[in-house]
């Protein structure tokens, strides 16, 4: 039905159940999912050799990255979801015929590891810091050893089609390394830089932070307005507004916008800052807005951002009055070792004695809290390492806005953008003891940095040996940044490099299209223009990117349409959903609902429903395999039928074979174009719709009047014929939709291929065989035509059937008026219309009468001819019960509309309700009456 498989590959024992003639009566998946995943696994299907051994075409090949996972993590339905969608689009591309390439690895995760073992250590009464670092990473690489990767080993178990061969961590020492170039290469190019700077700083972690990892939440807080004394002015003050008084113990200066008449009269003048007694100076600066609040502004500049900028332009001091640890320090006298939230209580105590505190006032505030252990933030003046990010945004925007990469949906490309052009430099380091350790070290004697990509042996500036590693560790970010070209091998230029670098494709979260994507295109852009292309030439921007699209997916909420969250208790946990339904089932349902831009509400009814179509298509093999039997017994080339090629349908050839074959072609068309703009939900549908309604309840009904095999001998030689070919397109079609099906549903149609061939496949696995591309060759569109003429004429026979009350098994005549090729394709295939129908005969007439059982359609008028026997007494006895309940019902409709009492009391919507039902049993007890009227009649 499609173009033919590749060559036969040398097969090792499959775990198959065996033939056709042992598959189960019930579909069971938990029977066949370990097996089939174990043998996938095993047997190194997916595995992509490296291009040094094997030369690839970089034209014919298929690249994505998995989003590596946390060493820290179990897979939840986000994850599930996220690498369904991966798995359909890799599975598809591979069996288009590409060199299919998806690359699984892990994350170190330095902020979450390390938070994961203290947290193991608190539990045997130790800490960190008593275990000093080399001992704490040890025992972070032994907890990753014994837990991490759990989600991988899910994964196996799903059959993600990844080639596991390239597993990655990103601490290996290859991935390492290009951390280390990439970072000392930056250092060389003047873009890396270390200063102290405000950073967002956790005290719980004790480390900063980057603004990604930040997360708001609106809390009802206070604003607190402060008396500063003027010296030398006796009685006047500056009045100032904080929603941190514990921070005004850093104060260096008030600040207020030049062209404010209020305070022009205090340009130059000095204040005394409360309980501190120091004198700091009333500064101008066109940054403070004259509107805002009292209009003079509290500077602190080593604890926020906008007082660290006023600090540099009037060249002030910092003063950091807090720890690693959001203890006050020793510059804050009297509040020394004080909580931050204890020195604030101190602190507006002693304003209030004073008689300094003027007013408290409730106050909206945006809190940031860590996203990884969610304490409060604090900005914090800080020596880190920086990256200067403009020069690296700039050519990721370009590489959007000249489409070398594409997103879907689209409207995620604003958000880039509009992040990307108000970008801030990146701070790099972490005050971590997990992580890839900065490549810098410290000289003890000239004070001065080395960066190198080797331990040095002595400092670059002054030749002393007295040299200190730096302590902070890398932003994890900046290392899952590099790996589109480090996993390839980057520094070094490889053939890897070459033939799968940039990936096509990256299917993701919006959740990290900063922390992860933005950073990928922005690193890769830099770097990967300096590697030339395979040919030698110079690599343009264009082939620099370090892939081709980015599909951001929706999320997964539960029925109702809420966020799944532990506190809800709505979470469904992916592996114990897969235990009660199957893993197909559950791709399924989510490749089902993957509409673009949509969530998923997540429905166990609707996985049970697939679950369904699983069933049936595993009771349509039975079928088709018990056929399959019954022709080799009566002597039918079997094997002849199951040639993976198109049947050569000519115009004679049998309706409903010229019609499946059609479909087929049509949908896998259709399926493909829906994949190819990621729109998941319509490709399952077509693929649902064509399985369970055209082939299993359409197609299999008709073709079952071909597949007579108990004649074996003395039939006649046109019978034979038109046996094979139904047994041929039977089968080949089959095949194909199981072809089709199989990225959605890759256990039941491994399975169920396997046992189709009977043993002997032409493959390893359907995986490796080819994708439906549907062609227009084998489209006949007269057939459709044809059938859907048929199947409506059908449809109106069944519903007439069940207006007249006939019998399900009772076979009655229908006459039926259609003109040209509708009254010829009716008269051609009248004897699927009588089986399907349940007709006796069909009788083609000129006019249908009117009356009883007649339905018509713009191309026909069909009668089905039935006078149905009914039990006078018993047809007596309903209406007369029937008219009788009316009645009542209808006495007790007015005597409520005429209750005026009960009209001004009840709502609108019952008295309106009301007064329709009183007016349809006006019509009902006319209709039962002349009922009983006529069947008095009829027996006078």
């Amino acid at each position: 039905m499609t173009e033919p498989n590749p060559p036969a590959t040398s097969m090792t024992e499959s775990p198959s159940q065996g033939t056709r003639r042992d598959l189960p009566k019930a579909y069971d998946p938990t029977a066949i999912e370990d097996r089939w995943a174990e043998y996938w696994v095993r047997e190194k299907l997916f595995d992509v050799p490296p291009a040094e051994q094997k030369p690839v075409d970089p034209a014919n090949v298929f690249t994505m990255l998995l989003p590596p996972p946390n060493v820290t993590g179990n897979l939840h339905m986000g994850h599930m979801f996220e690498h369904a969608e991966s798995d359909i689009l890799t599975r598809w591309h591979r069996m288009k015929g590409k060199t299919t390439l998806w690359v699984p690895g892990t994350d170190h995760a330095g902020i979450a590891t390390q938070l994961m073992v203290e947290r193991q250590l608190k539990t045997e009464g130790k800490t960190r810091q008593e275990m000093g670092r080399e001992a704490f990473v040890d025992r972070v690489w032994q907890w990753k050893e014994h837990y991490g990767g759990a989600i991988l080993g899910q994964m196996r178990r799903l059959g993600t089609s990844v080639d596991w061969s390239r597993e990655y961590f990103t601490m290996d020492e290859n991935l390492s390394a290009a951390v280390r170039e990439a970072f000392v290469t930056m250092h060389e190019q003047g873009l890396i830089y270390r200063g102290a700077y405000i950073v967002n700083w956790c005290p719980r972690c004790q480390t900063a932070i980057s603004d990604l990892e930040v997360v708001h939440e609106e809390q009802q807080g206070s604003i607190w307005e402060i008396r500063y004394p003027v010296i030398e002015e006796p009685g006047e003050f500056v009045t100032v507004a904080t929603t941190r008084p514990e921070t005004m113990l850093g104060d260096v200066a008030v600040a207020v916008h030049p062209d404010d008449e209020r305070y022009r009269h205090l340009h130059g003048k000095r204040l005394r800052l409360p309980l501190v007694g120091r004198e700091i100076p009333i500064v101008t600066d066109t940054w403070v807005s004259a509107e805002f609040g009292t209009g003079a502004v509290k500077v602190t500049p080593a604890h926020d951002p906008n007082d660290f900028a006023i600090g540099q332009r009037h060249g002030l001091a910092s003063i950091s009055v807090m720890d690693d640890t959001a203890h006050m320090t020793a510059d804050t006298g009297t509040y020394a070792g004080l909580e931050r939230y204890e020195a604030r209580q101190r602190v507006l105590a002693d304003l209030e004695a004073q008689g300094l505190l003027v007013a408290v006032k409730a106050h909206a505030n945006s809190v940031g809290k860590c996203d990884r252990c969610k304490t409060v933030v604090e900005p914090r003046l800080s020596t880190q390492w920086f990256l200067k990010i403009q020069p690296l945004a700039d050519k990721a925007i370009a590489a959007v806005e000249q489409g070398y990469i594409r997103f879907t949906p689209e409207q995620h490309a604003k958000t880039y953008f509009e992040w990307m052009r108000n970008i801030h430099d990146w701070c790099l380091s972490r005050q971590l003891w997990w992580g890839h350790r900065i490549p810098a070290w410290h000289c003890g004697t000239c004070q001065q940095v080395t960066v190198a990509r080797e331990t040095p042996a002595q400092c670059v500036h002054c030749g002393s040996e007295k040299l200190t590693q730096e302590t902070d560790v890398l932003d994890t970010w900046f290392s899952s940044g590099l790996l589109p070209c480090s996993v390839f091998g980057w520094p070094r230029h490889t053939k890897d490099l070459d033939a799968f670098y940039p990936t096509q494709q990256l299917v993701t979260g919006f959740d990290i299209l900063f922390f992860w994507v933005a950073r990928m295109i922005m690193l890769g852009c830099h770097f990967m223009l300096d590697v030339p292309m395979a040919d030698g030439s110079e690599r343009t921007l264009k082939d620099a990117v370090p892939f081709r699209e980015v599909h951001i997916h929706a999320l997964v909420r539960d029925a109702d349409r809420q966020k799944m969250s532990k506190t809800k208790g709505n979470v469904v946990d992916p592996i114990e959903i897969v235990g009660r339904f199957g893993t197909d089932a559950v791709r399924f349902t989510l490749a089902a609902m993957a509409s673009p831009g949509t969530d998923i509400a997540f429905s166990e009814a609707r996985t049970e429903g697939y679950r369904a179509f699983a069933n049936k298509i595993w009771n349509a093999a039975r079928f088709i395999f018990m056929n399959v039997e019954r022709a080799e017994q009566a002597g039918v080339n079997v094997e002849a039928a199951k040639v993976m090629a198109a049947p050569m349908l000519g115009k004679d050839a049998a309706l409903e074979a010229r019609w499946i074959v059609s479909r087929l072609q049509a949908t896998a068309a259709d399926v493909n174009r829906a994949l190819e703009e990621y729109r998941f939900h319509e490709a399952a549908n077509l693929v649902y719709q064509f399985f369970w309604g055209e082939f299993c309840d359409w197609y299999l009904e008709a073709v079952k009047l071909r597949l007579d095999f108990n004649e074996t001998a003395g039939q006649s030689v046109s019978k034979s014929a038109s046996q094979q070919e139904a047994l041929t397109t039977l089968l080949q079609v089959f095949e194909a939709a199981l072809r089709m099906l199989s990225p959605f549903m890759p256990f039941l149609t491994e399975e169920l291929w396997h046992a189709f061939w009977n043993g002997a496949p032409p493959a390893k696995s359907i995986a490796l065989t080819r994708y439906p591309l549907g062609e227009d060759a084998l489209r006949d569109a007269q057939a459709e035509n044809d059938f859907a003429l048929l199947q409506e004429l059908i449809v109106q026979v069944r519903a007439a059937r069940k207006d007249l009350g006939v019998e399900e098994k009772a076979l009655v005549p229908v006459r039926v008026r259609a003109e040209g090729g509708a009254a010829a394709a009716i008269a051609a295939n009248a004897a699927m219309v009588e089986k399907l129908a349940r007709v006796a005969g069909i009788e083609q007439v000129a006019a249908v009468p009117e009356g009883a059982g007649v339905r018509s359609t713009p191309q026909f008028d069909v009668q089905v001819v039935y006078e149905k026997k009914i039990d006078v007494a018993a047809e007596r006895e309903r209406l007369t019960k029937e008219i009788a309940r009316y009645e009542k019902e209808q006495a007790n409709a007015e005597r409520q509309l005429g209750n005026e009492a009960f009209l001004s009391k009840a709502p609108a919507n019952v008295v309106e309700g009301l007064r329709t039902r009183a007016a349809e049993l006006v019509l009902l007890l006319e209709k039962a009456r002349a009922g009983l009227s006529e069947l008095k009649e009829a027996t006078n």
